[in-house]
């Protein structure tokens, strides 16, 4: 990865200035060590007229792997040559963004002990990044510079010079070009890279909202591409993209007052809190299923697909359910599921009532027959629709028991999620997502086969043009078995 800083100067203020502002002297080569390789700093030019400094980061594609456990890019456990052959050590991404923090971590802040006038003022500067991932093209790319008073050159790279009829990369060369303090041209580089990338190559916390409101600090909030820059560098973590878009906006209403945050926000005491906060979906989605399952009676339940059991947990807590069974095809979630519930410190009468079992929805298992109920939270749309009759087949027509749950994202709700992108599922893992007239189908088809009758509940709130986050399905047996009454 490679970027150069330049600007210019005269006698009286000298381009070599840069290096007293970057805390880098320009007549060394300096050498700093990230967690992912080696950052290096020097000046292939550097004279009174122009000066420029250049930084190069090496990375060491092993260590990001090491480090990075699965996680980030390129870290699914399935793709173990992409975590070693990709484009990281070429192209601008969030790692040379924490590269630039890093080793120019000073001149980020401002400040400049030696000549402490410098960071105020503003510099003719030309920023040239060879190589940046441009998820949304050249128009996206200067939508979020040009904003911030920046001239853009963005030149495509082309997938191969010596077949140009394949076309160009998701990859540019970009120029920057402007009267800037070199303190907010770090930050907007620091902040937009990344977002360019739409990816990261660590796991985003709660951390990167105070990182992202810094390093934003006099520009992001009045920036028109405020939402989608702050979403893509949460990588669209909702939860944490409300929340700074919260404190954005009363950073807004603060200019706009002359006033200070302090005093725009003071409007509850924090000691005598009473307001409501929303409930997250898989809580509303919980409690609709243990509502569902008291609704039917039941007391003996299958959790299948339990995943890491907070809906075991959930239903321990209601001692009507006296026999609980999660079933999950993955051990390590099961294990998760295990300590979450304690499994190893249960008193004899609680753990008598729950256990967790190995086992896949593909195929029939004699130990699911039986119950009075079984639950398929958020289950079908993980697996490839040709799979979807094995796992029916295996849970109405082999364990059928009295009643099954079914729940489901509502496709159509999509549109109603700010930080999903058009056209993308909510979760990377599944295979489909219906709408409420294909999941009816559906239900209706397998209430049909296997003697059972169905109604539907929405889940979350009812939005009037695209229904509910969540669709419910609950089927009732009606008759014994069709294929059973037929063979009798």
């Amino acid at each position: 990865m490679f970027l150069t800083i330049s600007t210019t100067g005269t006698p009286e203020r000298p381009a070599t200035d840069l290096g007293f502002l970057l805390h880098k002297h320009p007549d060394k080569a300096q050498a700093f060590s990230t967690s992912y390789g080696t950052a290096h700093v020097f000046y292939p030019e550097a004279g009174e007229d122009r000066c420029t400094a250049a930084l190069l980061l090496e990375v060491d594609a092993v260590a990001l792997v090491r480090r990075g456990k699965g996680k980030g890019r390129g870290g699914a456990p399935d793709a173990a040559l992409a975590q070693y052959v990709n484009d990281r050590p070429y192209a601008a991404s969030s790692l040379l963004a924490v590269a630039l923090s890093g080793v120019f971590s000073s001149a980020m802040k401002g400040a400049c002990r030696a000549r402490p006038e410098l960071p105020d003022r503003p510099l003719p500067l030309r920023i040239e990044v060879p190589a940046v991932p441009a998820r949304g093209g050249a128009g996206l790319v200067r939508a979020l510079f040009e904003p911030l008073g920046w001239t853009v050159t963005v030149a495509p790279v082309a997938l191969d010079a010596e077949f140009p009829e394949w076309g160009d990369s998701r990859y540019v060369g970009l120029v920057l070009e402007g009267e800037q303090r070199l303190a907010d041209a770090l930050r907007h580089l620091y902040v937009l890279l990344p977002v360019l990338d739409d990816a990261k190559h660590y796991w985003v916390a709660t951390d990167e909202v105070e990182k992202l409101l810094r390093a934003g600090e006099g520009w992001l909030p009045a920036h028109p591409e405020q939402k989608l820059i702050t979403s893509r560098y949460l990588s669209r973590r909702w939860s944490l993209t409300r929340q700074a878009m919260e404190r954005l906006e009363l950073v807004r209403l603060a200019e706009a007052d002359d006033s200070q945050v302090e005093e725009i926000d003071n409007a509850v005491d924090e000691s005598q809190d009473t307001d409501e906060k929303p409930v997250p979906l898989a809580v509303q989605r919980r409690d609709a299923i243990v509502a569902a399952l008291r609704s039917a009676d039941a007391g003996r339940v299958l959790d299948l697909g339990c995943g890491q059991g907070q809906l075991v947990q959930e239903l321990l807590k209601d001692t009507r359910f006296t026999e609980i069974v999660g079933v999950d095809v993955s051990m390590r979630a099961l294990t998760i599921a295990s300590r979450r519930l304690k499994l190893d410190r249960m008193g004899e009468r609680q753990s008598e009532r729950v256990r967790l079992v190995q086992g896949s929805l593909a195929y029939t298992d004699k130990r699911l027959k039986g119950y009075d109920a079984a639950v398929l939270s958020e289950v079908i749309e993980h697996l490839d629709l040709p799979r979807l009759p094995a796992l029916e087949y295996a849970v109405f027509g082999a364990a059928r028991p009295r009643t099954v749950i079914v729940t489901t994202p509502n496709v159509e709700y999509n549109v109603r999620w700010e930080t999903l992108p058009a056209g993308h599922v909510r979760h990377g893992d599944h295979r489909f997502e219906w709408t409420r007239e294909e999941f009816r189908a559906w239900a209706g088809a397998v209430a049909e086969r296997h003697g059972y009758g169905v109604e539907f509940r929405p889940v979350g709130p009812d939005d009037p043009e695209v229904g509910p986050p969540t669709q419910m399905a609950v089927f009732h047996t009606t008759a014994r078995n069709p294929k059973e009454e037929k063979a009798a």
